[in-house]
C-alpha cells in the first residue's frame, strides 16, 4: 500500500509526458489515452478509499511515504491522507475522468491541452497528500502554470485577462504564505528543538509562545503567520473581498477547466485552513474566530446578491460557487464537530453540484454558442429548453436543486450540519445565514423558469437533447447527488474521526 500514493500523484505527470509522444494527426489516440490515464487513476483513489481505516485518529495515515529530498535542510517527500484529504482526493479522480470525456469537443492543440490537464490532476493530488509544508508548497506552485495556460489559451475571448488576473491573485497569496512556511521552519528550532517543514510536527509546536518584531513592534508570532496563510487559502476559496478573479476565471475557462476549478480547485483554501492553519494555530483560530465567521456570511449572502443581478448563466452559477463556499467557512469557523463536518461534507458536495452545473452549461454552449439568460438587448437568452430537450432538462434540475439543497439531495445534509454546528457559537450569524438559502433558492429558480419554461424561442429550435457520450458522464454525478442526498454515511464515517480529532485539539485552546 505504500506505494499507492506514489501511484496516484504521478501517474497523471507519466501520462501528461507521454501524451506529447502521440502525433498530434492522432486526436482520437490523444483523447482516449488521456481517458485511460484518469481512468486508472480514478481505479487507485477508489481502492485507496476502499482499504481506508476511519478508526485512525487525526492526521495519521493509512499509507505514508517518506523519503529524504533535502535532507540537509529537512526537506522530505513525505506524503499520506486522513478522513479530511481521502474526499477530496477521490472526488478529484472522478471529476477528471469526467472532464476528460466532456473535452471531446476541444478544437485545438489537443496534445497541449490533455497535458496540461493531467499535469495540473497531479499537482492537485499532491497538494491533498503532502505532509511537509515545503512539498506542499511545490504542488501549489506548480498548479498554477497548467492552469495559467489552460485559461489562457483555451478560454473565451478575455481570456489573457481571466488567466492573468488568476495568476496574480494566487501568486500574491503563495508569497505570503512561503513567508509563513520560512518562519515556520525556523522557529521550530525553538520549539520543537529542531527546524522542520514536516505538517505533523509543526502542529505541536506551540507557537502560541513565541513573539515576533516587525518594524519596532512587539507582535504575536502566531496571529501574524495566521493572517498571512489566511490571506494565501482566502484568496483561493475565494472569501470576500479576494473573490473578483473568480468570475473573470470562470466566464472564460473552457468547460473542463471550470468544472475543475469550482469542483476542486476552491477546496484547496478551505483544506489548507482545516490541514494547516487551524492544528498549527489553534489559539489564533479561536481568537479571529468570530471574524472568519462574519466573513463566512457575508460570503453567503453577497455572493448570493450577485448571482442574482447575473444575466450570463455561467458567471451566475460562479458567483453561486463563492455564496456556497461560504457555508463551508461557517462550517470550520463553528469549531464544532456538528459544523466541522458540515464543512468539509460541503466541500466535497459542492464540488459534485457545482461539476454538473458547469458541464450542463458547457453541453447548452455546444449546441447555441452563447450564455445569456437574458441578452444584453433584453431579449430572451433561452426558453422551453424543456419542450426541446427533456432529457437535458431533468439532469438540469437534479444538478439544481442539489445546489438548491433540497431535502434528498446532497447538498441539504451538508448545509443542515453547517447550520446545527454554527447555531450555538454563532446565533445571530446562523439566522442571518438563512437569507443565503432563501437568495440561492430565488436565483436558481428564476435562472430555471426563464431558460426552462414558456414557448420554444426561435434561436432553440434546432438545439439537440444530450447525446449519448453526454449521458456517460452526466450519470455519475446524478447517481451521487441522490444517493449521498439519501445516505451520506459513506463520506461522513471517512471523515468523523480525522474531523473529531480537530475538534477535540482544538478545544484545548478555547478561550
Amino acid at each position: 500500500m505504500h506505494g499507492l500514493l506514489n501511484w496516484i500523484l504521478w501517474l497523471p505527470f507519466l501520462g501528461a509526458v507521454l501524451i506529447l509522444f502521440i502525433p498530434k494527426e492522432k486526436v482520437g489516440a490523444i483523447r482516449w489515452f488521456s481517458v485511460a490515464v484518469t481512468a486508472a487513476t480514478f481505479v487507485l483513489c477508489c481502492i485507496l478509499y476502499s482499504n481506508f481505516d476511519n478508526t485512525i485518529a487525526g492526521i495519521q495515515p493509512i499509507t505514508s511515504v517518506t523519503l529524504p529530498w533535502i535532507k540537509s535542510f529537512n526537506i522530505y517527500y513525505k506524503l499520506g491522507i486522513d478522513g479530511i484529504s481521502l474526499p477530496m482526493v477521490w472526488i478529484n479522480g472522478l471529476l477528471f475522468l469526467i472532464c476528460t470525456f466532456s473535452s471531446f469537443d476541444i478544437k485545438k492543440m489537443h496534445k497541449g491541452y490533455y497535458s496540461l490537464l493531467l499535469m495540473l490532476q497531479g499537482s492537485i493530488f499532491g497538494v491533498f497528500m503532502s505532509l511537509d509544508f515545503f512539498l506542499f508548497y511545490v504542488f501549489w506552485e506548480v498548479m498554477l502554470l497548467p492552469m495559467f495556460f489552460l485559461i489562457g489559451v483555451w478560454g473565451g475571448e478575455n481570456r489573457e485577462y481571466a488567466a492573468i488576473k488568476f495568476f496574480l491573485y494566487t501568486f500574491f497569496g503563495s508569497v505570503l504564505m512561503l513567508l509563513a512556511i520560512i518562519a515556520l521552519y525556523f522557529s521550530a528550532e525553538g520549539t520543537l528543538g529542531a527546524e522542520t517543514f514536516d505538517m505533523v510536527k509543526l502542529m505541536g509546536g506551540h507557537f502560541e509562545n513565541l513573539r515576533l518584531s516587525l518594524f519596532g513592534m512587539d507582535l504575536p508570532f502566531d496571529k501574524v503567520f495566521f493572517i498571512l496563510l489566511f490571506v494565501g487559502f482566502a484568496i483561493k476559496v475565494p472569501i470576500v473581498p479576494f473573490h473578483t478573479w473568480l468570475p473573470h476565471a470562470h466566464v472564460q475557462a473552457p468547460t473542463a477547466v471550470s468544472v475543475i476549478l469550482a469542483g476542486v480547485l476552491l477546496k484547496m483554501g478551505t483544506y489548507g485552513f482545516l490541514r494547516i492553519s487551524y492544528p498549527i494555530f489553534p489559539q489564533s483560530a479561536w481568537y479571529f474566530g468570530d471574524i472568519l465567521a462574519w466573513m463566512g456570511l457575508i460570503n453567503v449572502i453577497y455572493g448570493a446578491l450577485c448571482a442574482m443581478a447575473q444575466t450570463d448563466i455561467k458567471r451566475l452559477i460562479a458567483y453561486s460557487s463563492v455564496s456556497h463556499m461560504g457555508f463551508v467557512m461557517l462550517g470550520i469557523a463553528s469549531m464544532t464537530t456538528e459544523g466541522m463536518n458540515g464543512a468539509v461534507l460541503q466541500m466535497f458536495n459542492h464540488g459534485l453540484s457545482t461539476a454538473m452545473m458547469f458541464l450542463l452549461i458547457g453541453i447548452l454552449y455546444e449546441r447555441s454558442h452563447h450564455r445569456w439568460i437574458v441578452t444584453p438587448e433584453g431579449k430572451k437568452g433561452f426558453g422551453g429548453l424543456y419542450t426541446q430537450m427533456p432529457k437535458y432538462s431533468i439532469i438540469f434540475i437534479i444538478g439544481l436543486f442539489a445546489s438548491l439543497g433540497l431535502p434528498g439531495l446532497s447538498g441539504f445534509i451538508s448545509e443542515a450540519l453547517v447550520f446545527i454546528g454554527i447555531y450555538k457559537p454563532y446565533t445571530t450569524i446562523a439566522l442571518l445565514g438563512l437569507i443565503g438559502l432563501v437568495l440561492g433558492a430565488a436565483y436558481l429558480l428564476w435562472m430555471f423558469r426563464r431558460m426552462f419554461f414558456g414557448e420554444v424561442i426561435d434561436s432553440c429550435k434546432e438545439y439537440t437533447d444530450v447525446n449519448t457520450r453526454e449521458m456517460f458522464y452526466m450519470a455519475p454525478l446524478c447517481f451521487l447527488v441522490i444517493f449521498l442526498g439519501i445516505y451520506p454515511v459513506p463520506i461522513l464515517d471517512v471523515m468523523k474521526t480525522s474531523v473529531g480529532k480537530l475538534v477535540i485539539d482544538l478545544a484545548k485552546f478555547a478561550p
